[in-house]
Order: C-alpha cells, then structure tokens, then sequence
C-alpha cells in the first residue's frame, strides 16, 4: 500500500481529486463536473451541495484509480471570493455567489466610500474592494435580501465549506482570506475596522490560519461519505489563484506564473508586500508564510475559447478544443489584423469595470473561422501583457515565466505567451493539474513530507520550454499597441449597450 497526500481543488466548472507519492508522482487524478447557475444577467452562481456531490465522486474515482493506498493528509483549494453563506446550522442560505458574478458594482463602490476612498482601502487592506471580492457580495445580501442575511452565522468560501464538511470545522487561511477584500495582507489577520466601518460583522468571519496549518482532522460521517478513513488531517490549504503556483514552481521570488484556466491570471511570488499604486494589481498573501502573491486576474481566458466553441458550432455541433487550435495555427500571428477584446464576463485587471463587454475589432471578410480563433486565444495574452505592463510599474521583472492551467496544454498558446511577453515559458511536470497539485504538496510540506515549500516546488521537473521568436514579438508590439486603445474608446459604447440589454431582460 503506497504513502500519499490528496489534494482537492473545487474549481469553478469542476472538482478535481489528485493523489501524490511521497516521491513527489501523480499517481492518479480524477474530476466531477457541476452547472452554474446565472438566473440574471451579470450574475453567476452554484449550489453548494453540488460541490460535495463532485467531490465524493473526483475522490472516489481517483481512489480507485490508484489502487491501495494510504491517506496522510488532504489538502484544500477551489474558487476564491465565492460567498458561501451558512445559518447557525452550517446550511448554506443560499446559492454561492461566484468570483465571476458582477451584481454588486454598487456595494464595492460602498465599501470603498465608507473607509475614505480607494487610497485610504489600500492602506488597510493592500487591495481594491473589486466587484468580484466577498466583502461586496456580503453588503448585496444584506441590503437586497435581508432575510437571508438575518439567517447569517459564518460567511465562507468554497473550498473553506468543503472543510466543514469534511471536519466540522469552521476555518480559512490567509491566501483565500485575502481574496474577500476584507483581510490586512500585510498584517495577514483580518480588517475588522473596515468590516465595521462597511456595515458588516467580524464575527461573520471564521478563524484564519497560515495556509501550512491543520486545521482539524476528518470526522466519522465524513469518512463515511467519501469512503476514506477518520482521522486524516486536513490542511489549510489555498485559493486556487495562489496555490497552483506551487505546483508550477513558483514560490521563490523573481519568475513569473501565466495560468489560463476559466481566468487568465500573471502572478508572481514576493518576498516582501509590494505595493500596486492604483490597486489593480492585486496583493495576496501566499500559501508560504512571510511570503506574498501578486497577480492580475481577468475573467476572460480558457472562458472565451469555450464560448468561442460554443458560439462557433456547426449544425453538427460544437468544435473540438483541439480543432480549434488546429485552424489558429493556420492563421499567422497577428490573425490578419484582427484583434479581440476578451471581456465577456465584465472584467477585473487590467481594466475593474463589470460593464466591459467582448468584441472582435478589424473583422473583415477576407478573415476565417482560423483568423478568429486565433484572435481569440492572442486576445487573451494581450490581457495578459497589459498585467505585465502594470507589474512592471511596482519594479517586478523576470527573464521566464512558468505555464499552467488547461491553456498550457497547447503548445501554441505558449508559444503566443513567449512571443507576447518577451520570455521563456516553460511548463512543469504536473502543472496542467493546476490547484489540486499545489494542494497536495502544501499537505506533504505541513507533514513534513518535504522538509519547506521551496523543497516542494522543485519537485517537478521541466517538460516543455518555449522561447520568443523576434520577427513575431515585433509584430505583436504593434499590435499590442493598438490593443490598449480599443477599451478606453469602446468603454461609453460598451456600457450603453448594458443598459440596453437591462432594458431588454425588464422587457
């Protein structure tokens, strides 16, 4: 019977059980879908007890997969900002409201006015109180829906939801924390004034821990439900933005992360709390303690590509991922002179406007299904180099970055992300597995498996590297260039056409 550590990421589409050896080897990996809910415009949700549903089944098949085996410990990721509100029974009041739901652009803006402005928010929090964060979803139930506020015992997040569940304890860690907009991540404890001064309670807030801690231990009816024994310690774990750069080897500071999964996130690992001057940089803490995670996250990366293929379909049905890669690759770099604006979801960084919309600028008819999917997936780096345009403003630079996420699989959207952002990109052993790899080695770290996170970061050895071809890095500069033109002259456009669309769904 073999040693090993489960790591268990509830992402935003699915669950994903991953076990790992001792000697650092996936040994199996399994996933279990669930639906969103968007019963409104702008608004995107989930039914809690669909997570747990996955998550038997992901831990079940991934079990099996690997044969005898030995749990040590299980470490936790999924989601961020997704507000998981229980009653005093611990049962959700409600659906979750999502990272990518846009319905409380109002009580952000709130919350910022209560502390005296956005410069006064950053110097207690590090962060913009963004549209996409906990704190302002919390002030929209109690204001729009009073009674399921008034039910209110403890406001979590998914993965933090998945732990109750699992230990009967009501608990967070710092990288999740920081992601309600709600924590001091230079502090790393929670800003009680803010909640306060916003109208909120502290004690809707459970118990926050460095994210190597146990924070309880598998409880009988638990491991009856997932068919595992009692007793495994649970780790604190992290929020999937930040834990998978473990996984991709990017924990110490000075490389860079790219991760195109649903969002499309840059990060990169600091030692100290750099400051982002106008906060669209964001500044979490990190799953290593003292040290922190900066990154721009955009609703809109592996999440445009799917709605590529879905808007896109045939009366056959929709494309393959794989055949739409295939017909980028057909159109050169640049798609023809075509550019797409990826903002589908509203977006977060570079441009915190829930009102941004999507669009395809220089579309003529000499472009093909080709040329467009390939606007599509170069529009997603450029999202991703205006990222890097604002790291670079906080003296963040970095000769490689490493690639995780689905988007790493293809070897032309790496090479997309080499040419873009003018560096070697090079993937990992295990990357593509994303959070649920970094949660399993954050539990062998907590363990003392691996004796520190620096250790467990270089378990995976490099598989893929691409470097900057200089004839299209050139071509991409100008295009690029053009790129940050198109929001600031489609953003009166973009949100009349919200209004319009409010004005339809009334209608």
């Amino acid at each position: 019977m073999r040693a090993a550590l489960l790591g268990i990421d509830l992402g935003t589409s699915a669950c994903k059980a991953l076990l790992l050896s001792t000697q650092g080897q996936v040994l199996a990996s399994a996933s279990a879908g669930y639906p969103l809910l968007q019963p409104r415009e702008r608004w995107v949700e989930q039914d809690p007890a669909a997570w747990i549903k996955a998550a038997r089944e992901a831990v079940a098949a991934a079990l099996q997969s690997a044969g005898p085996t030995q749990l040590l410990g299980i470490g936790l990721s999924g989601q961020m900002h997704g507000l998981t509100p229980l009653d005093a029974q611990c049962r959700p009041v409600r659906p979750a409201i999502l990272w990518n739901d846009q319905r409380n652009e109002a009580q952000a803006a709130q919350i910022t006015e209560a502390v005296g402005g956005l410069p006064a928010l950053l110097a207690q929090t590090g962060n913009r109180m963004l549209v996409g964060y906990t704190g302002g979803k919390l002030l929209w139930m109690q204001q729009h829906e009073p009674q399921h506020y008034a039910r209110l015992r403890v406001a979590l997040n998914p993965k933090d939801y998945l732990r109750y569940v699992l230990t009967g304890e009501l608990a967070t860690e710092v990288s999740d924390a920081s992601g309600t907009g709600l924590f001091d991540v230079r502090e790393r404890r929670w800003a009680t004034g803010l909640m306060r001064a916003a109208g909120l309670d502290p004690v809707h807030f459970p118990a926050c821990h460095e994210s190597q801690v146990i924070t309880g231990h598998v409880h009988t009816q638990a491991a009856n439900l997932f068919g595992i024994a009692p007793g495994i310690p649970v780790i604190g774990g992290g929020g999937d933005s930040v834990i998978q750069s473990l996984g991709a080897g990017v924990v110490a500071p000075g490389a860079l992360q790219t991760t195109i999964g649903t969002a499309g996130i840059l990060a990169v690992a600091l030692d100290r709390p750099l400051p982002s001057p106008d906060g669209r940089i964001q500044l979490f803490c990190n799953v290593a303690a003292r040290r922190w995670h900066a990154m721009g996250v955009s609703l809109n990366a592996g999440g445009a590509l799917a709605w590529f293929r879905h808007a896109m379909r045939a009366n056959e049905g929709a494309a393959s991922f794989e055949d739409i890669i295939a017909a980028a690759a057909q159109s050169r770099p640049g798609a023809g002179g075509l550019l797409f604006l990826p903002y589908l979801y509203g977006e977060r960084c570079p441009h915190p406007d829930p009102s941004a919309r999507a669009a395809f600028v220089g579309l003529s008819a000499r472009h093909g299904f080709g040329d467009l999917a390939r606007s599509v997936l170069e529009g997603v780096v450029h999202s991703l180099c205006d990222m890097q345009s604002l790291m670079r403003a906080m003296g963040v630079t970095s000769d490689w970055a490493s690639s995780s996420g689905g988007g790493a699989r293809s070897a032309l959207w790496r090479q997309m992300q080499a040419d873009m952002l003018g560096c070697d990109v090079v993937t990992r052993q295990g990357a593509a597995e994303g959070a649920a790899l970094g949660a399993a080695l954050l539990a062998g770290v907590s363990l003392q498996v691996w004796p520190d996170i620096d250790h467990a970061a270089g378990l995976m050895p490099e598989l893929t590297r691409e470097r900057p071809d200089p004839a299209h890095a050139a071509l991409y500069r100008e295009a690029h260039a053009i790129y940050q033109t198109l929001y600031a002259t489609l953003t009166d456009s973009f949100r009349q056409l919200g209004r319009l669309a409010d004005q339809g769904e009334v209608a």
